[in-house]
């Protein structure tokens, strides 16, 4: 193999059989379960990167179905997302990501910097309830619950909430275990149709795990639910800031 053509086909490892295809990524019937819950300041200090900052100790617990994703397949997603400020403009933090499908695990870390690991989240509706949980190993470490559909949201009030840019923490190491790559990125989703969503009573519990810290921002207060039905395309980032240039 030549080397013009190593430089052209090399966009995910392995290069002679890539874990996921080129984008752009389209997710239909992508299905959001969302717990806002209040947790302690500290805790938030302890673990946000500089330089985006918080206003309110907010985090969003979230459970993610996407049975119909271009090139990553039907899987399944959990995990937490802090509402933060980056110079000044209101955004998302993505904190932890668990998930069941190697190629959205692959393309995630490689392509945006998600900070996804290997997990056992479930979305479902058990009668009146939409029920989400999250297992690591043999361990469950994450519990929501919402009454099903109680309430309408207005759709373009929820669409705009969507649109404003999400941060993540990319980090690559080079060959000897230094950091190569370490940036603040900055990724948005594109194209959103809202099919539905609704609010309703909500409960959170989280339990503890020493490969799966979630729980290291407690639960203080649960301040609403919600349940989203979308397509969207999920947008390539921009570096935002570069750790390793200052």
């Amino acid at each position: 193999m030549k080397i013009d053509e190593i430089r052209r086909r090399a966009y995910s490892m392995p290069l002679t059989s890539p874990a996921f295809p080129r984008g752009p990524y389209r997710f239909y019937d992508r299905e959001y379960f969302i717990i806002t819950y209040r947790t302690d300041p500290e805790a938030i200090e302890k673990i946000l990167p500089e330089p985006l900052t918080f206003d309110e100790p907010l985090v969003k617990y979230e459970f993610i179905r996407m049975p119909n994703s271009t090139g990553f397949g039907d899987y399944t997603e959990s995990g937490q997302v802090i509402p933060v400020r980056l110079n000044g403009q209101p955004g998302s933090y993505t904190h932890a990501m668990f998930l069941n499908d190697g190629a959205p695990i692959y393309g995630g870390r490689e392509l945006w910097g998600f900070p996804k690991k290997l997990g056992q989240p479930s979305l479902s509706v058990h009668q009146d309830a939409l029920v989400g949980t999250l297992d690591y190993g043999p361990v469950r470490i994450a519990t929501g619950v919402m009454g099903f559909k109680y309430e309408a949201l207005d759709l373009a009030t929820v669409a705009k909430s969507m649109l404003g840019p999400n941060y993540l923490l990319k980090l690559i190491p080079h060959v000897d275990g230094s950091p190569r790559i370490l940036e603040l990125v900055d990724y948005r989703l594109e194209d959103v149709t809202i099919k539905g969503a609704w609010s309703g009573p909500g409960t959170l519990d989280l339990a503890w795990h020493p490969l799966a810290p979630i729980a290291e921002l407690p639960i203080r207060d649960i301040v609403s639910a919600v349940h989203i039905v979308a397509d969207l395309t999920l947008g390539l980032g921009k570096v935002v800031h570069d750790y390793l240039a200052e």
